[in-house]
């Protein structure tokens, strides 16, 4: 799961297909569906001194963020390491606490959305997360693993985006052409990887921009 969703607004990428030809809607978490604080508070933690663009590379450019992310290591290791690689003056449990409410909430109305897709299409995750957050993701914040065929998420599946081993895993598992799935991402560099591969993939930020391209993909029926 990506840290923060609140980057600079940009219009989402997208283009209209078939929808006879789309068989599955493969969706990112964070950003998309459920509003994250990380860059809020990283911000907070740096003093404001970097960029949130800034802040985004560190993230994910970070061996340990990468390495927890895909279930190589631990809470307590996880919390010591990036501590380390981000010269933050506090305590690991102090980070932890922080770390484990950055998923804040879903978005009023992804259920809803959610559930609006005809059943003809598959639903499904791929995100990247970890240990500590997918489990308030799915219980305390409501998104419960019943409303996806399948849920492909880093810490389990050991693979992480925008690596396309991530990707490959997702496309086999669920046994469909790449250019039958439509994927919706927050961040760019995911959408370039899910398009080099072969799939529909669509830049969306928040659950306008979300729901605004299932409707340009005839997923959806428009509301207004």
């Amino acid at each position: 799961m990506s840290p923060d969703a609140r980057l600079p607004a940009a219009p989402p990428r997208s283009g209209r297909a078939d929808p006879d030809e789309i068989e599955v809607v493969l969706f990112d978490v964070g950003g998309v569906l459920l509003e994250v604080h990380g860059i809020a508070v990283l911000l907070e933690w740096f003093e404001h001194r970097v960029t949130p663009e800034e802040v985004w590379r560190l993230w994910f450019a970070s061996p340990t963020a990468r390495a927890f992310e895909s279930g190589r290591i631990g809470a307590d290791e996880f919390a010591a390491g990036m501590l380390a690689e981000l010269r933050l003056d506090m305590t690991p449990s102090a980070f932890l606490d922080s770390f484990i409410t950055w998923p804040a909430r879903l978005y009023p109305g992804a259920l809803e959305l959610i559930t609006r897709i005809p059943s003809r299409y598959r639903r499904a995750v791929l995100s990247n997360t970890n240990a500590l957050h997918w489990p308030r993701v799915v219980g305390e914040l409501g998104l419960g693993e019943g409303l996806f065929e399948q849920c492909f998420t880093s810490h389990l599946m050991g693979k992480i985006k925008p690596d396309a081993q991530a990707f490959e895993h997702a496309i086999e598992a669920l046994a469909c052409e790449p250019s039958r799935i439509v994927f919706l991402d927050d961040n760019l560099v995911n959408v370039d990887a899910a398009q080099s591969l072969g799939l529909r993939a669509v830049q969306v930020r928040g659950l306008a921009e979300t729901r605004r391209a299932l409707e340009e993909l005839r997923i959806l029926e428009s509301e207004s």
